[in-house]
C-alpha cells in the first residue's frame, strides 16, 4: 500500500497534462498512472528488456537507452517534467545526469533512498549496513552504487545552480516535511535550473 501511496504523492508533483520524460522507468507504472490519471503524455527511458516489454504491454511509449550515455537525443526545454526516481543512486554519473535532467525539463523531480533515515544511522552504528524496504539489498548484491541522504541532495542541487521548488520525505506512504533527513526513508526533490 505505502508503494502505492509513494506513486501518489510524487504524480501529484506533476502538472495536469504535462509532457513527461521519466528516466529508468521500471514497468511504467507511473507514467501509466499519470496518462490515465493526470492526462499527460511522454516517454519512458528503460534499459531492462523485460521493463521495456512491461511498459509496451502498459501501453507505455519507452525507448530503450542507457542512461549512462546521456540524453543527447532531446532538445533543451523538450518535456514539461523529468522524473528520476529510484534512479539516481545507479548510475555512474550522477552530476551530469542531475544537470542534464534540469537541460531537458522545465521541471525535474527525484527521488532516492534517504541513507541519514534513523534506523539506517542506528544499523550503521551497530556495525552493519543497513538493510529495509527503501534498501532493500545486502551490501554485497545492491545495484546501488552510492548512497545519498536528503542533506546531501541540498548540497549538490546548489553546486549545480538548481532552484529547488519543492522538498520533502517519504515514510511509509506519507509526507515527511519535519526534519526529513532523519524521520524519511525517501527523499524527494522538485527543482528547475536557478
Amino acid at each position: 500500500m505505502s508503494e502505492r501511496k509513494d506513486l501518489e504523492l510524487i504524480a501529484s508533483l506533476v502538472p495536469p497534462g504535462s509532457r513527461v520524460l521519466d528516466l529508468g522507468c521500471g514497468r511504467g507504472e507511473l507514467l501509466a498512472h499519470l496518462r490515465d490519471h493526470r492526462q499527460c503524455s511522454g516517454y519512458g527511458i528503460e534499459i531492462d528488456d523485460a521493463n521495456v516489454l512491461a511498459c509496451t504491454e502498459r501501453g507505455v511509449n519507452v525507448i530503450q537507452l542507457n542512461l549512462e550515455e546521456g540524453l543527447a537525443i532531446f532538445e533543451d526545454q523538450s518535456f514539461d517534467v523529468v522524473l528520476q526516481l529510484d534512479t539516481l543512486q545507479h548510475l555512474r554519473n550522477t552530476e551530469s545526469m542531475l544537470r542534464e535532467t534540469a537541460r531537458v525539463g522545465r521541471i525535474g523531480i527525484v527521488s532516492f533512498p534517504n541513507f541519514a533515515h534513523w534506523p539506517n544511522r542506528l544499523r550503521v552504528m551497530s556495525g552493519r549496513m543497513p538493510v529495509t524496504k527503501a534498501l532493500p539489498y545486502e551490501w554485497y548484491n545492491t545495484p546501488n552504487i552510492r548512497v545519498g541522504t536528503y542533506a546531501d541532495f541540498e548540497v549538490l542541487a546548489r553546486k549545480n545552480g538548481l532552484q529547488v521548488l519543492d522538498s520533502f520525505g517519504i515514510r511509509q506512504g506519507r509526507p515527511v516535511r519535519l526534519r526529513p533527513n532523519l524521520l524519511a526513508s525517501v527523499a524527494v526533490f522538485k527543482f528547475t535550473r536557478g
